[in-house]
């Protein structure tokens, strides 16, 4: 499944550009338009392609190439709504879906000069997957920044949900379609922190992340989980490097979860289901954004 977060929702929300009025070619509406304000909607958007979708830590895309976008459109009262989407593959087969459609909104808080409230609620999907695949995320972020620094705080949690349930115990009971729980509920909490520095002078962002997530320790209904082994840490470093509107980013992603940790999830949990890759072992994902 997809911050994403922490991976996982940031690349929407870049480089806004202002809506404005539209008039016919006369005299009069020249006037009007030259008198008008500004529109009180914002649109910002993207397209990125990336080595590797990971969403907190766990490969999305079977550690292969993702082609992600999204669009957001924000009023000046500081309520937004968009949505983001990225190709699947890989682990779980996710119900059958090869896609996952986020569907965002939420509300931006101005505290001070230098920082920010955000809380806002992000719906998963997964058209075309199997029933029970959607589930429901409310977040709140706190950003502050001091210079060329920016640090933020987020907090994510996931109410009771059968799409994030416990339905099987094991990877091979849920290739031999064995339901354990069927119908179980669980609820999701994670727990993260990023840290941006600009480097003086040059185009570069210095970026770090870390989060831990709690959540079921099995499967869900789709044979995938948000947080695969109960509870573990995910983290990357890496660095921004921006020319106009285009952003290449360079990241080491990595989590805890170890070999012998996952071995009960497979083959669901594993590079091509094999039962032997590792999706969530570190690797370098680079990936080129444009923004709009």
């Amino acid at each position: 499944m997809k911050f994403r977060h922490a991976a996982v929702v940031v690349a929407i929300l870049a480089f806004p550009a202002t809506v404005q009025a539209q008039s016919t070619p006369n005299d009069k509406a020249e006037a009007a338009e030259a008198t008008a304000p500004p529109s009180t909607l914002t649109v910002s958007g993207s397209a990125a392609i990336a080595s590797d979708y990971r969403f907190r830590g766990v490969s999305q895309s079977d550690r292969e190439m993702a082609v992600q976008g999204g669009i957001t459109v924000a009023h000046e009262s500081g309520l937004y709504a968009g949505v983001w989407g990225s190709n699947l593959a890989g682990w779980g087969t996710f119900g059958g879906a090869n896609m996952e459609l986020d569907l965002i909104g939420g509300y931006k808080a101005k505290l001070a000069d230098n920082a920010t409230l955000d809380v806002g609620l992000t719906w998963y999907m997964y058209p075309g997957g199997a029933d029970k695949t959607d589930f429901a995320e409310p977040y709140v972020k706190l950003t502050g920044t001091a210079g060329t620094a920016t640090l933020t705080a987020g907090a994510a949690y996931a109410p009771k949900q059968q799409a994030i349930g416990k339905w099987y115990n094991t990877g091979a009971d849920a290739v031999n379609g064995v339901y354990n729980n069927p119908g179980a509920k669980d609820d999701n909490l994670y727990l993260w922190g990023d840290g941006a520095l600009a480097l003086a002078g040059t185009p570069i962002t210095a970026k770090a992340h870390v989060g831990h997530s709690w959540g079921q320790d099995g499967l869900g209904p789709n044979a995938t989980a948000v947080a695969p082994t109960g509870e573990y840490w995910d983290w990357s470093l890496g660095a921004d490097a921006t020319y106009k509107n285009l952003t290449f980013n360079v990241s080491y992603i990595d989590t805890d979860i170890s070999n012998r940790e996952a071995t009960y999830l497979r083959p669901s949990f594993s590079k091509g289901q094999d039962g032997t890759g590792n999706i969530a072992g570190g690797k370098v994902v680079v990936s080129l954004t444009a923004a709009f």
